[in-house]
């Protein structure tokens, strides 16, 4: 990264290893202040575009607008939480793209579609110390070799990707990916080399409008043992009954409360997460 500019960013935190890590994706200001402020951890932006479309084509899934701009405006209405950009999977201008972001001041950097040590390995290489390095698996063949992933130095983190993963085991919607335990074989695999993991998407504390209800989702995450996920978009689909604030310690309580859930509990809300998939929408 020689001859680079890195922004300084002294007010960035790096969580402790019991904090449940929230991420939100956002290029609107106010809402990265009103985030930032409600103690979400980390904040910014999505850049993921190659193959997206192609790969995604007729789900309906959601495809980011943001742009490397964006990082400006966000970062200057934070701060507490880490800067953080999803980039492109590894591709032959992916140097550029961290070198830009980086200078954006970008603290916590996403690789999405990892599916071999060798890409994490090109990656960690790039980053070179200067960011945080999350590993998003979604790809089953990433899933499959996530011992060698999870070994490579400089990999600070690994995030199982469900929306990917599902349209890679050819199954009708993100969660019915998670039938059988593969999502707590994933969980032990990285947590046994001593680094967080994280599992898809969280949505609103009380939200009823959901196919699969958010307490299931929260019993899943403490089932695999993650400690990190996303803000889901549905988080704001409809508005914020309350202050967001609020939602977002009432958030940190609910997770926190699965954590105490036994084996049994959390095996019989595995089941109904399974059974509300069944029925729930493809994609």
């Amino acid at each position: 990264m020689s001859g680079v500019f890195l922004r300084t960013q002294t007010r960035s935190r790096t969580p402790s290893a019991d904090t449940f890590v929230l991420t939100l994706w956002t290029n609107d200001p106010e809402l990265a202040r009103r985030a930032d402020a409600a103690h979400v951890d980390r904040i910014g932006v999505d850049l993921e575009r190659n193959g997206k479309a192609e790969r995604q084509e007729g789900r309906g899934t959601w495809i980011s607008p943001h742009c490397e701009e964006d990082l400006d405006v966000v970062g200057a209405a934070l701060s507490h939480a880490e800067l953080f950009a999803r980039v492109n999977p590894m591709h032959p201008g992916s140097a550029c793209e961290v070198e830009r972001a980086l200078a954006r001041g970008a603290r916590v950097l996403m690789l999405p579609m990892v599916e071999s040590a060798e890409q994490a390995r090109g990656f960690v290489e790039i980053v070179d110390g200067s960011a945080t390095v999350v590993a998003l698996v979604e790809p089953r063949e990433g899933v499959a070799r996530l011992p060698e992933i999870v070994a490579v130095d400089g990999v600070d983190e690994v995030h199982l990707g469900i929306n990917d993963l599902a349209l890679s085991m050819g199954v009708r919607n993100r969660w019915l990916a998670l039938d059988g335990d593969l999502a707590i074989v994933a969980g032990r695999v990285v947590r046994a080399a001593g680094k967080r993991f994280g599992l898809g998407a969280v949505g609103r504390p009380g939200d009823r409008g959901l196919p699969v209800p958010v307490e299931l989702v929260y019993a899943e995450c403490a089932r695999a043992g993650a400690t990190a996920a996303l803000l889901a978009r549905s988080f704001f689909r409809d508005g914020l009954n309350g202050d967001l604030e609020t939602a977002i310690a009432r958030l940190r309580r609910e997770l926190a409360a699965c954590t105490k859930l036994d084996e049994a509990e959390l095996a019989a809300a595995h089941r109904r997460l399974l059974r509300c998939a069944a029925t729930a929408p493809s994609f």
